[in-house]
């Protein structure tokens, strides 16, 4: 019996942002798939928190804890609303 499992296609939930020694309380709505073409786990999704914004840029590094695990990712393209885009591959964080 494996004890490992495979990574939910989906997570929309509170989360944790760390980046620059800080940890960030945000919402987070997060989608993933496996690529069969390059072998990898691609998984990204929306982040919000007010004034997140005006703390990071776009492309800042960050790592993204939820209850179910943690991992690196990008942030991009804030839309109107505040939210940045998040993009990960490999284990997501949920």
């Amino acid at each position: 019996m494996s004890t490992t499992h495979e990574p939910l296609e989906e997570y929309d939930g509170p989360a944790a942002l760390l980046a620059d020694d800080s940890v960030e309380e945000v919402e987070v709505r997060l989608r993933g798939h496996f690529e069969p073409i390059d072998g990898t786990f691609h998984w990204y999704g929306r982040v919000s928190a007010e004034g997140l914004s005006e703390r990071h840029d776009n492309g800042a590094a960050v790592v993204v804890r939820t209850p179910h695990g943690q991992a690196e990712a990008k942030l991009s393209d804030l839309d109107p609303w505040g939210r940045f885009r998040l993009t990960g591959r490999g284990r997501p964080p949920f």
